[in-house]
């Protein structure tokens, strides 16, 4: 059993199909089929069933899977670290929305001050994508706000947000005041995408309260968001460190500011990470500068 053969294992999982894996590889699916065959008679276990075409790992296929992961990681870590001696190495940070646009540059300014020459790679995409990222080791480190789901990964709070409820200028909302929550129904609704920590919280409280929205706008960018508000085209949820400039302008309203609902953004990583010098002085700069 190589290092190899944990590489093939894991991208066979991800990929879902041996063919995949093979194309991923650059190798031919004899050779994936060859290896998980390997593995499978080392361990003396099955570690897929092979379903109608499809691949379902067994629950032993998890349990090496869990330890793969970890070690694939580390290697590659390893190899990286041993031949780019003299150099600090690379670290991948991903980031949901709100945080890619508000606090990352900040957090990268201090890490690129205290390890010069390090190399980031940065993936900004909503909460769900940047968690099943950080499951696959495909990042080291995320910055998101909103629900995290699974068990293996590890949370760390260090920053709270607030996520309000937004008006533009020509909206018959703005400037009135008084208002009641029952005030938005029926009213134009301009959201962020499925899996979007925003509708997994406060949007979900309007549900709750069985708010007929009239969802227009369904948008992964922030800013087409808040240019729509702008216009009059409806009212928005998102956070407020987002439409702080625009608020201060008038440009925005932030209406209802009793429903409010505040959030934890959180640093999260695997937890079987190897933890680089990188990855340690990227936490130890966002665990410091805590505003929570």
């Amino acid at each position: 059993m190589t290092i190899r053969h944990l590489e093939i294992f894991v991208t066979v999982v991800d990929c879902g199909k041996m063919s995949r894996a093979a194309e991923k590889l650059y190798i031919t699916q004899p050779s994936v089929s060859q290896a998980i065959r390997e593995l499978e008679d080392y361990y003396g276990v099955r570690l897929f069933e092979r379903l109608s075409k499809q691949l379902y790992l067994t629950d032993e296929g998890r349990t090496l899977l869990s330890y793969a992961r970890y070690i694939v990681d580390s290697f590659e870590d390893m190899e990286l670290t041993m031949k780019n001696r003299g150099s600090i190495g690379r670290l991948r940070i991903g980031a949901s929305v709100s945080v890619g646009t508000c606090l990352l540059g900040e957090k990268l300014n201090c890490l690129e001050a205290k390890l010069p020459g390090i190399e980031t790679e940065i993936t900004v995409c909503n909460t769900s994508v940047i968690e099943e990222m950080v499951l696959k080791s495909e990042l080291d480190v995320g910055l998101v706000e909103g629900f995290v789901d699974s068990g293996d990964i590890v949370r760390i709070p260090f920053y709270e947000d607030e996520l309000v409820i937004v008006v533009g200028r020509s909206h018959p909302l703005y400037g009135q005041k008084n208002l009641t929550l029952f005030c938005l129904n029926g009213q134009n609704y301009i959201s962020r995408e499925t899996g979007s920590a925003e509708k997994n919280q406060l949007e979900q409280m309007l549900n709750v309260k069985e708010m007929n929205l009239k969802r227009i706008w369904s948008c992964t960018n922030t800013e087409a968001i808040k240019n729509a508000v702008m216009e009059g085209r409806g009212f928005a949820i998102l956070s407020r460190m987002i439409v702080k400039k625009e608020a201060a302008e008038g440009s925005l309203q932030i209406i209802l500011e009793e429903n409010s609902m505040k959030r934890d953004i959180q640093l999260i990583y695997h937890k079987d990470k190897y933890l680089s010098e990188g990855l340690k002085t990227f936490l130890d700069i966002c665990r410091n500068q805590n505003t929570r």
